[in-house]
């Protein structure tokens, strides 16, 4: 698929973040002025995140910093799909949730009800504030038969030097603790989140382009919703690496510059 086959065949077009539009502070080259021709041809942008560490509010404010943002931009995040799936199918249910302060308003907003004692379902999130005591009450929970949920899947979180663990290593530190893996996982690359965004945004996923550095979950998350998938190499893939994986993208540039 050429640059202008992708361009007409999608007017919704999903952004990652890090690796993607920028690189920890500071913005991909070029990213913010390909954005703004996107905008300009009538496209609606919207970034869409794993990271269910922050709030909307909180990244639009770094991308508005970044000289990213645009009119008609918007931030969707995992721990948006999971307060979105949690209305939808279990909205009369009690929920623990392991979630940053900001990250559990979201939740509260969207009328999900939080509690701390006997809950129907587990919630895992990117909690940055985590304890050991929330920890062990988490997995008491799992252990006594709450269905379990988790925002995302990603083992470790990008930043510069050593990467932080991310909801994927509490995945693993769980299923050794109490045999439990989730029920249900929200974010890229599953489809709870493509079902999520295209009714936020009314925009059919035949008509919706995928764009990201990783192979993983950027990309299988718009092959396995039936969207258009595009891969930057500003990221964590490279050409050789991208040998490694089944899923093929419909379209490969340098950086988002290129649209």
């Amino acid at each position: 698929m050429t640059r202008e086959e992708l361009l007409s065949s999608c007017d919704l077009f999903l952004f990652d973040l890090d690796g993607t539009v920028y690189l920890g502070d500071a913005p991909i080259a070029g990213a913010a002025a390909a954005l703004g021709r996107l905008r300009a041809a009538g496209k609606r942008v919207v970034y869409l995140t794993n990271n269910s560490s922050k709030t909307r509010a909180e990244y639009e404010k770094k991308l508005r910093a970044l000289g990213l943002w645009g009119e008609g931009d918007a931030v969707y995040t995992s721990a948006d799909a999971t307060a979105e799936y949690l209305r939808a199918f279990h909205a009369d249910k009690r929920v623990y949730l392991l979630a940053t302060p900001a990250v559990r308003e979201v939740f509260r907003a969207a009328g999900v009800h939080l509690t701390r004692q006997t809950p129907d379902v587990c919630v895992l999130a990117y909690d940055t504030t985590l304890t050991f005591a929330k920890m062990k009450r988490f997995n008491e929970f799992l252990a006594a038969g709450a269905l379990y949920v988790a925002t995302h899947p990603d083992d470790v979180c990008p930043t510069a030097g050593v990467p932080m663990p991310d909801v994927g290593s509490f995945l693993a530190l769980f299923e050794r603790s109490c045999g439990r893996r989730p029920d249900v996982i929200c974010g890229k690359p599953f489809t709870v989140m493509g079902e999520c965004v295209a009714r936020a945004f009314g925009v059919p996923a035949a008509r919706t382009c995928m764009a990201g550095d990783r192979m993983h979950t950027d990309i299988r998350f718009g092959n396995a919703n039936g969207m258009r998938t595009l891969l930057v190499l500003s990221g964590e893939t490279t050409r050789e690496s991208m040998a490694r994986f089944p899923d093929v993208p419909d379209l490969v540039l340098d950086s988002v510059a290129e649209l």
